[in-house]
């Protein structure tokens, strides 16, 4: 695999587990105060950029650790976290 599809893979992953734990925790705190559990589309929106923004940071940073880690000959560094 190479070095982005490997970045853009953890990228994704990262994203999308704490996308979603946004939204829950949005969702959460409508039900605390209104005591119904509505989705809409302002909660939608809010974890969909929540989502894209974490994207694009993890990928850069993965595709950095990656680059790095391929420039001191550790190929296998590249799936541990840092």
């Amino acid at each position: 695999m190479t070095t982005n599809l490997k970045a853009c893979l953890r990228a994704m992953l990262t994203a999308l587990i704490n996308g979603s734990l946004a939204l829950l925790l949005m969702l959460l705190v409508e039900f605390a105060i209104s005591g119904t559990l509505r989705i809409t589309a302002p909660y939608l929106w809010a974890g969909l950029l929540i989502w894209v923004v974490i994207f694009v940071a993890q990928f850069l940073r993965q595709r950095r650790l990656c680059r790095s880690n391929q420039a001191h000959h550790q190929p296998s560094a590249c799936h541990t976290r840092h």
